[in-house]
């Protein structure tokens, strides 16, 4: 009969599970929005990040990026699906968020993103297409005389992405770069829009003190690119790293056909990091901005937020966000001679520092309660003992982060975002 109870009691009240309360608390208060919900605005701001990056070479001309260009507009349709995975997780009816879609109203805010992904999903697609138009067509003629049955797929599968666009005159080339130039244009300020709107999200709830602030779009969106521009460099690195590594070892063991591949290139890591440094102090001075606004203002609820981010979220915000999160990495990319060790250290804690940014904002912003006399703590559930222990523990936090390079990894065998040259 207890237990019963208990399930029953689970089921009215969504965050029980992983909420402790301190003081005076409402009875029907808890940490509703969980880990999902920090990884909702974090996965969002990876493909935003993610998209403007690539934009910087194909817009802007940045021929230095060109190689990044590609590797991130790939990612970034990596990324493109997980940006709503984290909501399904959330919600305890997932198939009824395609209402979203079927049912657009402006007056929406979430309705209003539906409409933004779909446009934006659009966009990412198309702009891939024209970008990889010819490598499709050339693979078409590659396989042509090619037997056996992983070679008819591919054909196949080329077939269907060319769209019946087989020329490869300059004329039709020069129209595709064209096309890409517009829609890279297009698509940078919808990348602010489809991310800035979970910060719209935030700032517009008048009914809590930490999230209502006009600046919270503009700081989700800073950290957003920041965000996408370090995971783009981080995962590049990596890969790069991994396969000279690999390809020195099988040249080591005597395999003569096996060409060396050099490494992630220094020079185009150096340069790519000078944008990321301008966009890093961008963010740090907007959130330090609302910080002193938020001060100096020093509205009614201004006490409980004090006792929030000085007392009870102290360490989150300022040792492992500001300090460790903006400042460390920060000096580790300003100090000349920058190695490839040191910049991926960087670059880790830059992902780390923008994670507890979504962290302190997301759950440090339902910590106070609204008698504005207590206050609330999360314990993210470790090991699943139910669906929702695990939709909304670490293990669907580990699911939502490694979707995007599994991804990643599946469109690569058809889209090489790493080894083609245009």
């Amino acid at each position: 009969m207890v237990d019963q109870l208990v399930a029953h009691s689970n089921l009215i009240a969504h965050g029980m599970e992983w909420t402790t309360k301190e003081g005076f608390v409402y009875p029907n208060e808890f940490i509703y929005w969980s880990i999902q919900i920090v990884l909702y605005p974090y996965m969002t701001g990876l493909v935003a990040g993610a998209f403007v990056l690539s934009s910087l070479y194909h817009v802007f001309g940045q021929e230095d990026l060109k190689d990044m260009a590609r590797f991130s507009l790939v990612f970034s349709l990596a990324c493109l699906p997980v940006a709503m995975m984290p909501l399904l997780m959330h919600l305890q009816q997932p198939f009824r968020g395609m209402e979203v879609l079927f049912t657009p109203h402006f007056t929406s805010a979430i309705s209003a993103f539906g409409i933004i992904f779909t446009t934006y999903s659009v966009i990412v697609l198309s702009e891939i297409w024209f970008v990889y138009r010819v490598h499709f067509v050339e693979q078409i003629n590659a396989l042509k005389d090619k037997k056996g049955f992983s070679n008819s797929l591919m054909r196949t599968i080329y077939t269907i992405l060319a769209l019946g666009a087989y020329d490869l005159d300059e004329a039709s080339v020069a129209k595709d770069k064209k096309a890409v130039k517009i829609l890279a244009g297009i698509g940078i300020p919808v990348a602010c829009f489809l991310h800035g709107y979970a910060g719209f999200i935030f700032g517009s709830v008048k009914a809590n003190a930490l999230w209502m602030s006009p600046l919270m779009p503009v700081i989700f969106i800073m950290s957003a690119v920041v965000s996408g521009i370090a995971l783009c460099m981080l995962t590049y690195i990596i890969i790069m790293e991994w396969k000279k590594f690999t390809t020195a070892l099988a040249k080591g063991r005597g395999d003569e056909s096996v060409k060396l591949i050099k490494g992630a290139e220094t020079d185009l890591i150096r340069k790519t990091t000078r944008y990321l440094i301008g966009f890093l102090i961008a963010a740090i001075t907007l959130e330090l901005l609302d910080q002193i606004f938020r001060g100096y203002t020093a509205m009614k609820s201004w006490d409980i937020l004090r006792s929030v981010m000085y007392g009870k979220d102290f360490v989150n915000i300022f040792i492992l966000q500001y300090l460790f999160g903006n400042l460390v990495p920060f000096i580790l990319l300003i100090i000349p001679r920058a190695s490839i060790k040191r910049t991926s250290l960087a670059l880790a804690l830059i992902l780390f520092g923008v994670f507890m940014m979504r962290w302190n904002v997301v759950i440090g912003g339902q910590a106070f309660s609204l008698s504005f006399d207590g206050f609330m703590h999360y314990h993210m559930p470790m090991i699943p003992h139910s669906i929702e222990t695990y939709k909304e523990g670490l293990f669907g936090a580990l699911t939502v982060a490694a979707t995007p390079f599994i991804l990643f990894w599946l469109i690569n065998k058809v889209v090489p975002s790493l080894r083609y040259r245009s």
